[in-house]
């Protein structure tokens, strides 16, 4: 079985073709299929964008789809920036960060958790949604230099240090995109092909 990944993201990529190696289902991207548009993600809700993701691409080539949708929710802020945290201040990572240390400001809530939502869909009836979340707390000041997004920031519950500190190899055993790709691998292995 072929599946497109809707998604150019190296990191994102590896991390799911490594899950299924050595197994009849074969990850391709959308660079290998030659899509380079962008997607318009103006859903309310990860489910939401993840599916409209799977969608178009699902329109386009007729095979089936994985996508994602994902982003940070803080307690204090009633689940902000969420599906908005990519684009949170139009201006990437580091203006993100600056906004949410801002708007943080003398709030001593600082619960928040990653979610990602992960979408397997093979036309209208296999439509399969897949959620992962870590959670942990926003830190008062950024924190180490790897990572991407809010991970200077983040600190996963029970540790010390932020996800920007760790390797990509650990934070993918940890994640909240790991949490729900294992769930999309166990449903797609254990599922008839």
């Amino acid at each position: 079985m072929k599946a497109i990944l809707a998604s150019n993201n190296k990191n994102k990529i590896k991390e799911i073709k490594v899950l299924f190696e050595n197994t009849d289902i074969e990850i391709v991207s959308l660079k290998e299929v030659g899509f380079n548009e962008e997607i318009e993600e103006n859903g309310n809700t990860f489910s939401e964008n993840a599916l409209i993701k799977a969608k178009t691409i699902y329109d386009i080539y007729q095979i089936p789809v994985i996508s994602d949708d994902s982003g940070l929710e803080v307690e204090a802020l009633n689940g902000e920036p969420g599906v908005y945290s990519a684009r949170w201040s139009g201006q990437g990572d580091e203006a993100n960060n600056d906004k949410l240390l801002e708007v943080m400001k003398g709030v001593s809530n600082r619960k928040a958790n990653y979610t990602c939502v992960i979408c397997y869909y093979n036309g209208e009836s296999e439509i399969k949604f897949f959620e992962g979340k870590c959670y942990g707390k926003i830190g008062f000041e950024r924190y180490g230099k790897g990572g991407f997004g809010y991970d200077p920031l983040f600190i996963l519950e029970g540790k010390k240090d932020t996800f920007a500190t760790i390797s990509l190899e650990e934070k993918n055993k940890m994640s909240h995109r790991s949490i729900a790709i294992r769930k999309l691998a166990d449903y797609l292995l254990n599922k008839k092909i």
